[in-house]
């Protein structure tokens, strides 16, 4: 019965991180989906030519024209591509971004869910071990070598063992963690920062195309009033050139320094966002050595006591000796629990900064 519903709840964590992963996969089609389509408007926008129609009189006392034609500037078709370029960049940058957020908004709560995993593997292992030790002072208390108070102590100790399980089994059931790329968290953010840079550039690219521009006109004319001749085509270009391009093209520069500056120091920012957790990772260090300390010498003084004890052969022995081996079994948990954590804080600062 046991084992099945183990397989239950690992069958059950399988499937939740298939369905987090599709959430995260569908969640990024879909935001890119939608970028593309907006960009791919756009695109087929400038690139079309533009039709126009209307009525004409060169100069005063000349007859009156009617004209139409198409024109297409060169600058719009140039943006047409540059409008494509900084959508796949947009989008590149949210699957970035959401990759390098997750994995630090999670990092916490996912350490937390394998100290807790472990935390249950320590406390069944204390269960053994209790059980075992019941079970022998129950033999003695039959055979009357014990009491029965020395058996309700043991007891009291096994009550305790299964609240700490009921409570930890809550808090693991409460935790949410996605599922989390394994890349090590600079490497995400550092190509999180890349894809800022390079849709910076596409999006400076697409403003300086307009500090120019090449239009070519071409239609038909023809004279309305009187009718004169057959409609005759014509053709036009113009060149157009913003003086104040070199200064703007500076400022444009200038504007993509300062948003990767501000991104560097924007609170809620996921470069940010990684170096408080790094705090956070080494803050978690420093109190799990002070703690674990704390847990050795506590345990070194019950070891002491049981050594000096050695095997008891009366009944006030065997009492303290119980005593002292269900606090060494409470005190395994702490200590092993404390372990585990700081090895893992270790690991994961050594993995990911």
């Amino acid at each position: 019965m046991f084992v099945s519903h183990w397989k239950i709840v690992i069958a059950a964590g399988l499937f939740l991180t298939a369905s987090a992963q599709a959430q995260n996969q569908t969640e990024q089609l879909a935001y890119c989906s939608y970028v593309m389509e907006q960009a791919q408007a756009q695109r087929n926008l400038l690139r079309t030519p533009t039709a126009f129609g209307g009525f004409t009189q060169p100069e005063t006392g000349l007859p009156l024209q009617i004209l139409g034609g198409a024109s297409l500037g060169l600058s719009s078709f140039r943006k047409s591509g540059l409008t494509m370029a900084v959508a796949r960049q947009n989008c590149e940058l949210y699957k970035a971004a959401t990759a390098a957020e997750q994995n630090v908004q999670y990092a916490i709560p996912s350490l937390e869910r394998d100290a807790l995993r472990n935390r249950l593997t320590l406390l069944d292992q204390a269960s053994r071990s209790l059980g075992s030790l019941m079970e022998k002072t129950s033999k003695m208390v039959e055979a009357q070598n014990a009491t029965r108070l020395m058996l309700f102590n043991l007891q009291t100790t096994r009550i305790k063992l299964e609240a700490d399980r009921a409570s930890t089994q809550s808090k693991i059931s409460v935790i949410y963690v996605p599922s989390l790329s394994d890349k090590p968290l600079k490497d995400l953010v550092a190509q999180k920062q890349h894809g800022e840079v390079n849709e910076q550039r596409a999006i400076d690219k697409l403003n300086r195309q307009n500090n120019w521009d090449v239009a070519l006109s071409v239609g038909v004319h023809q004279q309305v009033n009187p009718v004169a001749y057959g409609p005759q085509p014509y053709g036009a270009v113009s060149v157009n050139y913003n003086l104040a391009s070199r200064w703007i093209n500076k400022h444009l520069d200038r504007a993509a320094d300062s948003f990767n500056e501000w991104k560097n120091v924007q609170e809620g920012d996921v470069a940010r966002n990684s170096e408080v957790l790094k705090q956070q990772l080494v803050d978690g260090i420093a109190a799990q050595e002070a703690k674990l300390k704390s847990l050795q010498e506590e345990t070194a003084e019950i070891d002491k006591n049981l050594r000096q004890i050695g095997e008891p052969d009366t009944s006030a022995g065997f009492d303290f000796h119980n005593q002292l081996t269900a606090a060494r079994l409470l005190l395994q948990i702490e200590e092993g629990d404390a372990t585990f954590r700081l090895a893992q804080l270790r690991d994961y600062l050594a993995r990911n900064y």
